[in-house]
């Protein structure tokens, strides 16, 4: 959500959010300021170039005879000074120091838009409004290049200049507007600035690196208040609302400490005093839970925050600090998006773009406390600013209260609407009855009327579409055309002089028009895309126009600096005579223009009014307005409203509640998704509460009697009614949360008494909590989750009335540490195999599973971790397995090798290796190498047919695998036999101690086969045989007499490739010999696979961090001995 101040505000709100950062413009488009917002910030913008045929425009053509306007009289005094040596310099900023001062300062800046940043610049002063100009590099240095210039809004003597940062990041203060500068190291790029609205000396300064600094001294120590701060989203306090003056309040990244951290786009609305925020412990947190980034305003008396939930937004408001409440749209708006485009008057104008618009907003005006919103118009049209931000076309009218200007799109046709009443009732506009020569033009509504454009100037120094005042009531001067809609081509300058009930064309081509004399006069220029040496004044709001020649030779302007209230009547020109010229200023004052001083003879009044209807927004105001024939100056006293009186409300003041719509009698019914009989749940029986007619008065609406008590809302008695309506979720939004975190749920009731509702939520985990009523609940029911796994969360409302009940399923995870997958290193070509993946910590029911097997492109995902899996292809075959958990994927991956048929043998080693075994896995690959080298040593084989694998833990042990040979001629029985004499060599030579290696100098081990008879091959062919059978029941034996000779010393969970695979990681398999005899177990008392897995991986985990747990073994499934 986006604050949005409307499409005449909108570029007004950037600059507020940058009056320390004026407007910045390559060549002829200026950036100055002069008056800035109290409490607004500055974030740069990069600077556009203005287009090349923009400038070669003509000449603007003006229907009129020169004799019909005041030649030369009376003359107006002009002087032009150049910035010499700054005709390179393409930006500028410019400031008036302050009301009634004589200093303005220049900042002329020479961008280079290939390095993106400034090369030089040159600071100007002057102290006789613009007369004379003194360059001031000398006082700041003459090597220090300077990026921008900023002045206190509430002491306009105190001034801030930034260096460049390319250079030297430094601060430079003067306390005397501009006249000697302190300089101040920085450790930190200052992007934006946000002054304090009441304490001149207090501002927050935001980074490049999205920190957020304060200082009290006036930018001369900075301190830090948070280190994660979303751009443009932090606000001073509010007076009168803020109990602390120094209160910050920001949108910020937070870290929660937990096993999942936030996700990129998790962001928190955080409070806390300038000072003392650099300390989590100071935060407060308004909203207990995460927002959407570039969602938190903080406006006048409201707050506004976005929550997205299952791929919805959903929008809160909190009115007087009070606690955030949902805001309520009607039922199938839907929003994508939301702009706040005014708070004032104690209401929420707000642009909602529904799901099926796409350039065009629906805007809404909410009741009071900002959450129970209304249509108020439809499609009204949109377009993106330069800086990418929404503009909305709807114009708010100065000086009128409730009078606003939209454009409208109807049928594929935007068309221009005004209303008297903050949108209850909308109209076109009436279309002049003469163009400006006082030919007729022909316009029936409502196919013809006069559309305008509602655009302000990106430079807040030109006018602009459309310019209003509230020191001038009524009037209007806009850029338009007429006809059956908008358009940008055959455009005129327009004004209403009686607030938008009759229009006059003034200008054939556009103007920036200005108000002068507290809106008394008006002044026109053309466009700054052709050059001119003309000004044209008019006094009687733009029925005859004067011209003045302000410049000998034709100017490109830049931009206009008026000084708002200055009794000197002076105003200053920017511009440039040639696009390569030197900057020229021209100081104008217009004083000489005035007779005298305005008297009451002066003045006539003027009635507000809509289409003759006098009260307009409750009221009847009468206005004073000068004289058309008087040239006269406003006095410094004079006040436009002349009375005020309400008038007797009727049906006009009202407009539908909220779950109402305005049908085609005009009366307001319940919208079909509304139950009016609804009754709030804060309503208690014993209680009164008001009860809606559909009817609610027009915020800021000053009638009184007639039909008030008709539509206002009634006080009725609370009924008695059973909870409707239960509704349970997570202050996030979200069904997931981390283990150990704490976890707030959410229970609203739609319809029931809170009061004398009893609740009772069960957490799923075995515990529960009951409240005695609803209200206890009502910021939240916080609980912590101690273990990981899927909960179901019931919550139960019931009241003597009745009862109702909802529940959610809440999945709680934890990131996984450690991920292995377990596999045999060798297996039998199209014969099952079991795949399983131990993770630490183990969390059932939380994770998934995906499978990458051999070549496949597609995985194969499971909810549990093993899966079995036939090989049919011989070879290396790679297997991975992805575990998911919460925001986190890991990832373990081995190499198998599969074939026909194979052989192993167990082997230990001499007690010493035990010694210098760290049992990770990179030291069983090393060593795994040394073996096979070792064995290769006493025995002519080919290398591949020996694959070794050590087993983790201690005392050390390992398998060696016998391969047959690759040869593709050779037949399987031939194979088989190789296989039996590369075996009857390998036992002979380890039975005669012949193998062995040595580690480190000095230190050889011996390697051991271990005494175990050998059992035959293991192949892929089926045998039926009584001595196959007889050889199965052997090898049954066999391996169950090892496993008790082994089992208190070794757990084997599997069987691993040696490092001569390359696999990613080794698997980790371990045997040994132990001459102690165990105690007797039957089979019952063997634990399964998986549980044997998992106890390894987890005592392997613990023994690297503790070394306090002791492994068990395990014979390994695949091993044939």
């Amino acid at each position: 959500m986006e604050k949005v101040v409307k499409s005449w505000d909108a570029a007004i709100f950037r600059a507020k959010r940058s009056w320390p950062e004026p407007f910045e413009f390559a060549e002829s488009a200026w950036s100055s300021l002069g008056d800035q917002t109290h409490g607004e910030s500055s974030e740069r913008k990069k600077p556009w170039p203005l287009l090349d045929e923009q400038r070669r425009r003509t000449e603007p053509r003006w229907n009129r005879d020169d004799g019909s306007t005041k030649q030369e009289e009376p003359k107006m005094t002009s002087s032009t000074f150049a910035l010499t040596g700054d005709s390179a310099h393409n930006h500028a900023v410019v400031y008036w120091s302050g009301q009634n001062s004589s200093v303005i300062l220049i900042l002329t800046k020479l961008y280079d838009f290939h390095l993106g940043s400034v090369t030089e610049s040159t600071l100007w002063r002057s102290t006789d409004y613009g007369t004379t100009y003194e360059k001031l590099n000398d006082r700041v240095g003459t090597k220090t290049v300077l990026s921008y210039l900023y002045v206190c809004p509430m002491n306009k003597r105190k001034i801030l200049v930034l260096t460049d940062p390319e250079f030297e990041s430094s601060i430079l203060i003067s306390s005397d507007e501009g006249a000697t500068y302190q300089k101040y190291r920085l450790s930190f790029y200052v992007l934006s600035l946000l002054f304090h609205p009441i304490q001149e000396d207090w501002a927050l300064a935001y980074s490049h690196d999205q920190k957020l600094y304060s200082s009290v001294d006036f930018g001369r120590r900075w301190q830090l208040v948070h280190a994660a701060v979303t751009p443009n989203r932090f606000y001073w306090s509010v007076s009168g609302l803020d109990v602390e003056p120094d209160l910050v309040h920001l949108e910020a990244n937070t870290a929660d400490g937990h096993c999942i951290p936030l996700p990129s786009t998790g962001v928190q609305y955080v409070t806390c005093r300038a000072q003392s925020c650099s300390s989590e412990a100071h935060h407060q947190h308004p909203f207990s839970g995460y927002i959407e980034r570039d969602s938190l305003v903080v406006q006048d008396d409201y707050m506004f925050i976005q929550v997205t939930s299952a791929g919805r937004a959903w929008y809160y408001v909190s009115y007087k600090r009070e606690p955030f409440a949902r805001i309520k749209l009607p039922k199938y708006s839907l929003p994508k998006d939301m702009h706040i485009i005014s708070t004032d008057e104690g209401q929420v104008f707000a642009a909602v773009q529904e799901w099926n618009q796409n350039d065009t907003y629906n805007i809404y005006i909410s009741d009071p406390q900002g959450i129970h919103f209304t249509l108020a118009l439809e499609n009204v049209r949109a377009s993106r600013g330069l800086g990418g931000n929404s503009l909305i076309d709807l114009y708010e009218v100065e000086g009128i209260k409730g009078m606003l200007i939209a454009n409208r799109k109807l049928e594929n046709q935007v068309k221009t609407f005004i209303t008297y009443n903050k949108g209850r009732d909308w109209r076109l506009l009436q279309a002049p009855n003469t163009d400006q020569e006082g030919n007729s033009i022909h316009c029936v509504l409502p196919f013809c009327s006069l559309h305008l454009q509602l655009q302000m100037s990106e430079n807040p120094y030109l006018s602009g579409n459309i310019i209003t005042k509230s020191s001038a009531p009524g009037v209007i001067v806009a850029t338009g055309n007429i006809g059956p809609e908008l358009s940008y081509n055959n455009v005129g300058m327009y004004i209403s002089s009686d607030a938008g009930n009759s229009w006059r064309q003034i200008f054939e081509e556009e103007h920036n028009v200005w108000f002068l004399d507290k809106g008394g006069a008006l002044m026109a220029v053309k466009q700054p895309t052709v050059p001119t040496r003309d000004l044209w004044v008019s006094f009687d709001e733009g029925r005859q126009w004067d011209r003045h020649s302000f410049s000998m030779v034709p100017l490109f302007v830049d931009g206009v600096l008026v000084e708002p209230g200055i009794d000197k009547q002076i105003m200053t020109f920017f511009g440039h005579f040639s696009h390569r010229s030197e900057w020229q200023l021209i100081k104008i004052d217009y004083k000489s223009l005035f007779s005298k001083r305005c008297t009451d003879g002066d003045y006539q009044t003027w009635h507000l009014h809509n289409q003759g209807e006098p009260c307009v927004m409750g009221q009847k105001q009468i206005y004073l307005k000068r004289r058309a024939a008087s040239n006269c100056m406003l006095g410094p006293g004079y006040n436009r409203v002349l009375s005020s009186e309400p008038c007797t409300c009727r049906a006009h003041d009202f407009e539908c509640d909220y779950g109402y719509e305005r049908r085609g009698d005009g009366n307001c019914s319940p919208s079909f998704w509304f139950n009016p009989s609804i009754v709030s749940r804060s309503c208690s029986q014993g209680q009164n509460y008001l009860n809606t007619t559909g009817y609610r008065r027009v915020a800021a609406n000053n009638c009184t009697k007639g039909v008030n008590d008709m539509y206002m809302a009634r006080r009725q008695t609370c009924p008695n009614r059973p909870p409707r309506g239960l509704q349970l979720r997570t202050s996030e939004g979200k069904l997931t949360a981390a283990l150990h975190s704490n976890v707030t749920f959410l229970v609203q009731l739609e319809e029931g008494d809170s009061m004398r509702t009893h609740i009772q939520l069960d957490f799923g985990d075995g515990t529960a909590v009951s409240y005695s009523n609803l209200t206890w609940a009502e910021e939240g029911i916080k609980h912590v989750y101690r273990s990981a796994g899927i909960f179901l969360v019931t919550v139960l409302a019931e009241n003597e009335m009745g009862a109702d009940s909802t529940s959610l399923h809440l999945h709680v995870t934890c990131e996984v540490e450690h991920v292995q997958l377990l596999a045999p290193f060798v297996v039998i070509q199209n014969k099952e195999v079991n795949l399983t993946a131990v993770v630490w910590p183990s969390r059932s029911r939380t994770l998934t599973y995906f499978w990458w097997l051999g070549n496949s492109s597609e995985p194969i995902i499971t909810l549990d971790g093993s899966i079995s899996h036939t090989f049919t292809r011989g070879g290396m075959n790679t297997v991975a397995v992805q575990v998911s958990s919460a925001n986190s994927i890991l990832q373990d991956t081995k190499t198998i090798v599969v074939q026909e048929f194979f052989k192993s043998l167990l082997l230990s080693f001499s007690p010493n290796l035990d010694e210098v075994n760290p049992d990770i896995p990179e030291w069983r690959q090393d060593v795994g190498r040394v073996i096979k080298k070792a064995l290769l040593q006493v025995v002519d084989i080919p290398e591949s047919h020996l694959l070794v694998a050590v087993f983790p833990g201690i005392p050390t042990a390992a398998e060696l695998f016998l391969l047959p040979s690759k040869n593709q001629s050779a037949g399987r029985r031939k194979k088989e036999e190789e296989l039996e004499e590369i075996s009857e060599v390998l036992v002979s030579a380890l039975n005669q101690n012949l193998v062995e290696f040595e580690l480190r100098p000095a230190f050889r081990i011996i390697v051991y086969i271990t005494q175990l008879t050998s059992a035959p091959l293991v192949d892929s062919l089926p045998r039926h045989s009584s001595s196959a059978m007889l050889m199965l029941l052997s090898v049954v034996f066999l391996g169950l007499a090892v496993f008790l000779i082994y089992k208190f010393k070794r757990k084997i969970p599997w069987i691993n490739m040696d490092a001569e695979v390359n696999h990613e990681k080794e698997q980790e398999m371990i045997n040994t010999v132990n001459d102690t005899a165990p105690p007797k177990v039957t089979l019952s008392d063997l634990p399964t696979q998986k549980e044997m897995m998992e106890k390894e991986l987890e005592c392997r985990i613990k023994r690297s961090m503790v070394n306090s747990c002791e492994s068990t073994r395990e014979i390994p499934n695949c091993t044939s001995v």
